[in-house]
């Protein structure tokens, strides 16, 4: 595993429906970009250092910005999808 400041540290939940961590990695303490990592965890904005597992990715900037584009345009058009009628969820 490889990074640089700037890319994101990514690690996937323990199980299926669990949610991802994801940080911004701040501070890389090697010369050849291997862990430790010091992160800013988006969830809480707690800074820690790490040394991910292999349940954890490193995303580039550009990789995390189009996880970001495909989830939104997910999240879109189940959205178009579903309307309210009279308190009620309803599926078109």
């Amino acid at each position: 595993m490889h990074a640089q400041p700037g890319d994101w540290l990514v690690v996937k939940g323990p199980w299926a429906d669990a949610p991802e961590q994801r940080g911004r990695i701040l501070e890389v303490r090697s010369a050849d970009g291997s862990p430790p990592y010091v992160v800013r965890w988006t969830a809480d904005d707690h800074v820690s250092t790490v040394f991910p597992g292999p349940d954890a990715v490193v995303l580039t900037a550009e990789e995390e910005r189009s996880a970001e584009d495909r989830a939104r345009t997910r999240f879109d058009r189940v959205r178009r999808y579903l309307h309210e009628e009279g308190g009620h969820v309803r599926v078109r």
